[in-house]
């Protein structure tokens, strides 16, 4: 059974999400960066480009993509020499506000639930 495209594109997605969340550490040793986390990675059907989504703890969002996007281009050429593919997409790194869109709906629930709650009856 032949495999897909589709499916080498996943794993070469899981390849680069696994490759940077190693080298990210290792080679960008800004303290103003603060601790990130991979989300995900998705590529285009020709391989050409990365986006790759990040969140982002202790440092402002702002911060950290100032930084990827000044070591965008180190990060690919050691990316370059990790990966077995022909080609080594051009990498776009992308703040993802899932997590901080999820706590901010989690609270509003909470609000939400707190004002419709029944009172409880006073004992006299």
């Amino acid at each position: 059974m032949k495999k897909s495209p589709k499916h080498r594109t996943l794993r070469i997605a899981d390849q680069i999400q696994r490759d940077l969340a190693e080298l990210i550490p290792q080679e960008i040793r800004d303290p103003a960066m603060g601790l990130v986390t991979l989300q995900s990675v998705e590529l285009t059907p020709d391989l050409a480009h990365a986006k790759i989504y990040y969140s982002v703890l202790g440092a402002s969002p702002e911060v950290a993509a100032r930084i990827f996007k000044d070591k965008s281009g180190y990060l690919h050429s050691l990316l370059f020499k990790r990966l077995r593919t022909h080609t080594v997409p051009t990498l776009h790194f992308i703040h993802d506000q899932s997590i901080e869109r999820g706590l901010e709906m989690s609270r509003l629930i909470d609000l939400a639930m707190q004002d419709t709650a029944p009172e409880k009856p006073k004992e006299d």
